[in-house]
């Protein structure tokens, strides 16, 4: 159980520190802190079906207005993690420009470090 609680911790932190923070940057080195780099991206965007490679979204990222930047409202919000020895998933909220995201984020231990191995993502009203 005491396992479990420091790495549920240890997601909280790396999801605060390098997840929220590089999307709200539009820092890419701090994305690739927390992202394998195999990690695929699945789900939907304002009804519209979305699916990229982790370039694919780290090339977005990088030519987009920051968050930061756009002066848009930004918050990242962690609703649950869920650890099972070397994996774990988090259901995240995610507020950028003018959108709602509802994200699950697959973990994987690896080499003592935790890092998401897929994301999917749903546009939702609120």
């Amino acid at each position: 159980m005491e396992s479990n609680q420091q790495d549920s911790l240890a997601i909280t932190q790396a999801l605060e520190n390098y997840y929220f923070k590089g999307i709200y940057e539009g820092n890419i080195s701090t994305l690739e802190h927390i992202l394998n780099p195999g990690t695929l991206l699945f789900g939907d965007v304002k009804g519209q079906p979305y699916a990229k490679t982790l370039d694919q979204y780290l090339d977005g990222v990088k030519n987009r207005k920051s968050p930061k930047d756009s002066g848009k409202p930004f918050k990242g919000e962690i609703i649950s993690v869920n650890v099972i020895n070397s994996i774990a998933v988090a259901k995240v909220h995610v507020k950028m420009y003018d959108f709602n995201y509802d994200e699950f984020l697959s973990f994987h231990k690896i080499d003592n470090h935790w890092m998401i191995v897929n994301k999917m993502i749903t546009d939702v009203s609120q």
